[in-house]
């Protein structure tokens, strides 16, 4: 086997796991669980993220995201134009994820913008406008189920897991969000490991205030930490996307169901002709048939209406992937920033969402 296809050393996959289930806690903590010295589990970190083979992901979730204008953009390419067009659209502050794909589009991209408004705007001015775009469809997601946060190697034993699995506890009063909550969830993008201390130095406030704020969005899950591993050196490195139609009374309990499933990356509502996308993580590509047959035994009234395989992710909520799928770089997630919308003709308007 190549090292290009390499899976990564069980020792680093627990490690990853284990990060997974506790992205902030101490290296000490790390270590105890996996029978290692803090020291140990640093440098393999260090190491797994200088190749590129994993990296820690902050971004907004929850409730924020349910606040903004989230959506799954089909495109058609020109002839020759899929990988400029992808890159373009990578470099792109609302594009959280985008993957070229065997599919009926050439590109998915996942958008977020701050209103319905704004989401229109960005799609038709930036996202269509794009050189070599021949044709984009756009369809909202209003509400995610399951997403890759939660989505797990399965490297640790459940007492390990138990072990780093303690849960901040649930704020139940209205969720604030203002500029400086912003600001904590893009400083977090570039570093998911910074303590209160660094973080409130960057940001120029106390560090009393910034584990108060950091610990209600994330005790809320309004802001999700996730680690991922290159697909190249993953034991799931396939990745297919299936539209499904289900019956409406039928939706909420077919997700949670569907939620449970291992391979199962992530779960969405939509508000096209398919009312949930289901997006799976498999050892091969041929798993796909047995997963498809199990849905169709498990769940008869579910009908499968399209399927993509991905065959490159060039962005994948912020980090920018090679050909490999290692990380290369990163685009702060900011689905917050302004988008331009058009007003009366020719005329148009900045507004900042947030």
């Amino acid at each position: 086997m190549s090292e290009e296809s390499a899976m990564l050393a069980e020792q680093d996959l627990k490690l990853a796991d284990a990060l997974q289930a506790a992205p902030r806690a101490s290296w000490s903590t790390l270590g105890d669980a996996l029978g290692l010295g803090a020291v140990t589990v640093s440098r393999h970190w260090d190491t797994l993220v200088e190749r590129g083979h994993a990296w820690l992901t902050a971004y907004a979730g929850g409730e924020l995201i349910e606040r903004l204008a989230p959506a799954f953009v089909a495109i058609d390419c020109e002839p020759g134009a899929v990988f400029p067009v992808a890159a373009a659209l990578a470099a792109d502050v609302h594009v959280a994820t985008v993957e070229y794909v065997a599919g009926p589009c050439d590109l998915l991209a996942h958008v977020v913008a701050p209103s319905l408004r704004e989401l229109g705007a960005h799609v038709a001015g930036r996202v269509a406008a794009v050189p070599g775009v021949a044709r984009v469809r756009t369809t909202l997601s209003p509400r995610v189920f399951t997403e890759g946060s939660r989505w797990r190697v399965r490297a640790i034993s459940p007492g390990q897991r138990e072990a780093l699995s303690a849960k901040p506890a649930r704020r139940r009063a209205p969720l604030r969000f203002d500029a400086a909550d912003r600001a904590l969830i893009l400083a977090l993008g570039a570093d998911a490991r910074a303590s209160a201390a660094a973080l409130a130095a960057s940001l120029g406030v106390g560090a009393t205030t910034v584990r108060r704020r950091l610990d209600g969005l994330l005790g809320r899950g309004a802001i999700r930490i996730r680690c991922e591993i290159a697909r190249s050196v993953s034991p799931a490195p396939v990745t297919v996307t299936l539209w499904l139609r289900v019956p409406p009374d039928k939706l909420e309990t077919t997700a949670r169901s569907l939620a449970m499933l291992p391979e199962v990356r992530m779960c969405a509502a939509l508000t096209g002709a398919a009312n949930l996308m289901l997006v799976l993580w498999l050892p091969s590509s041929p798993d796909v048939l047995s997963v498809e047959a199990h849905l169709a035994a498990k769940l008869p009234w579910l009908e499968i209406t399209g399927r993509a395989v991905t065959l490159r992710t060039v962005k994948l909520m912020g980090r920018l992937l090679d050909s490999g799928g290692r990380a290369t770089g990163r685009v702060p997630l900011d689905f917050w920033a302004a988008v331009p919308v058009p007003e009366h003709g020719d005329r148009s308007v900045h507004r900042s969402g947030g």
